[in-house]
């Protein structure tokens, strides 16, 4: 149980108990190394991708609970290792951004960073559906605290509207995991996927129908997918700036990656037969989200109801069925964490500033904040999908997937990314162009070290992963071709082969 995987789940926790026993004075820095550690540590989990290819790494399977037999099961492949790396990257540049910001109960608030921090991390590596559930959990109470505490005026309304929605679903998941457990005797996801593979473990199209469905609205809930959204733009707008890039970021990701690694491959026939109308769904998500972000006067809900839309093009990708679609979502899914993230981070700079989220306060930013605009509309142009920037790389792989399937998919999933164009630069125009008050001059300083060494990184990785696509997509390909392969989904695929020159970047 000692591998590098291991520590990287298990710092965070250790973490927490630290944090919570140590002086208030000591609790940013030492959340912040800690939190450093882990990132620098989870950066070895590229490793074994780089010199020996894809496959299941770092796993370690040891029993935790005798009845029902409930496994300690962990491992790392191409779909969670990017994953597992963008919430080590996010959380000491939350604990950054949240410096000044937080100054009641900061000994709690950098603890529960920490805590979900363990809680994500987990939910990506958990091979176990038991496990898996405890971390789905576990992530569920540090971001009610988050927001509940920390939040804005509304925060108790949003925290519990969140708790109640996330648990609707989670009980369903439940149940159909208790479900699998009776009928397969085992929890364990591997074993399950063999047990299906060799026909050893059958449902009948009713039980796959309603096992799918329970899973589905679990996820679809986090995701979060059209019509289960309503709790998301509430959440965001009252979390403090740290809780909604970790939750825009890492957390809503925890949804798509469940639809990839549990619905398609355990319940393939259901998950073509109900794949219309999910499609339909995603995609009235990308124009409703992009419609009611078009005319948001807060800036914090206009980001949020962007996720709507963004992440519907991931639930298209998913559904689609082919390598492109699924490459394209996962990869989408790092897009929308970063480009997101960033730009909520943003948002927080500005909302520190002028104490506002209203669009109509702002306008001329860009006179005493150059910086700050300077990464405010590369983040912008990140979202809107420019080339050569990371977003532009997801939405085309799921555009050219779904058109392989529909080409009317893709005409009306494209709408959403002209919308998106327009929101995000109009919101831009009316808030750092003009003529700038002065009492917004008084106010508006520019970037500081401490906020440039938090959003430089995040607007490198947009650059990067615009440019140099071959560092992460390889991995991704191979770890979807398998998932394709476990659905036995029948059509054709092709993964790219890593190429560790092309990796390096060299």
């Amino acid at each position: 149980m000692t591998n590098l995987l291991n520590w990287v789940l298990a710092l965070p926790l250790i973490g927490f108990v630290a944090v919570i026993a140590l002086p208030k004075s000591v609790a940013r820095m030492v959340t912040l190394l800690l939190s450093l550690v882990v990132f620098v540590m989870s950066l070895g989990l590229v490793a074994p991708f780089l010199e020996r290819g894809n496959g299941n790494w770092f796993v370690t399977d040891v029993p935790w609970i005798q009845s029902p037999e409930i496994r300690y099961h962990i491992s790392l492949d191409g779909l969670s290792l990017w994953l597992v790396i963008l919430s080590t990257l996010l959380t000491p540049i939350c604990v950054l951004i949240s410096w000044k910001y937080i100054d009641t109960r900061v000994k709690e608030f950098h603890a529960f960073l920490l805590l979900l921090e363990f809680g994500l991390i987990g939910v990506f590596v958990s091979m176990d559906l038991f496990l898996f559930y405890v971390f789905w959990e576990v992530c569920l109470v540090p971001m009610y605290f988050l927001i509940g505490i920390w939040g804005h005026d509304r925060r108790i309304y949003a925290a519990v509207k969140f708790f109640l929605y996330t648990m609707a679903g989670s009980v369903l998941m439940l149940v159909a995991i208790i479900y699998l457990y009776n009928k397969a005797g085992t929890f364990d996801y591997v074993n399950l996927i063999d047990l299906m593979q060799r026909g050893r473990l059958t449902f009948t199209q009713t039980e796959q129908f309603y096992l799918f469905l329970a899973f589905f609205f679990a996820f679809a809930i986090k995701v979060p997918l059209f019509p289960l959204h309503t709790w998301l733009p509430d959440a965001h707008v009252e979390a403090p700036t740290a809780g909604s890039v970790m939750l825009a970021a890492v957390m809503l990701k925890m949804g798509t990656y469940g639809l990839v690694r549990f619905c398609v491959p355990m319940f393939p026939q259901a998950a073509r037969q109900n794949a219309d109308w999910i499609v339909t769904l995603a995609i009235i998500g990308i124009i409703y989200g992009a419609l009611v972000a078009l005319v948001q006067p807060n800036m914090k809900k206009l980001v949020a109801y962007s996720s709507v839309s963004h992440l519907g093009f991931v639930v298209l990708g998913i559904f689609s069925f082919n390598q492109q679609g699924l490459d394209g979502a996962v990869y989408q899914m790092l897009n929308h964490g970063i480009s997101t993230g960033a730009l909520f981070m943003l948002v927080g700079f500005l909302y520190e500033r002028r104490h506002s989220l209203e669009i109509a306060d702002y306008g001329g930013v860009s006179t005493p904040a150059p910086a700050l605009t300077t990464a405010f509309i590369v983040t912008t142009l990140a979202s809107v999908g420019l080339p050569t920037l990371n977003n532009f790389v997801g939405e085309f792989l799921v555009l050219q997937a779904s058109a392989l399937v529909n080409i009317w998919w893709t005409v009306f999933a494209a709408i959403g990314v002209i919308l998106s164009a327009g929101y995000m630069l109009w919101m831009v125009q009316r808030t750092f162009f003009g003529e700038a008050t002065e009492d917004l001059r008084h106010h508006m300083a520019d970037l500081n070290p401490r906020e440039v060494a938090a959003i430089v990184p995040l607007l490198f990785l947009m650059l990067w992963m615009g440019v140099k696509t071959q560092t992460f997509l390889p991995y991704i390909s191979q770890a979807n071709a398998r998932i394709l392969q476990q659905s036995q989904s029948g059509v054709e695929f092709r993964a790219a082969t890593p190429n560790p020159e092309a990796a390096n970047g060299r």
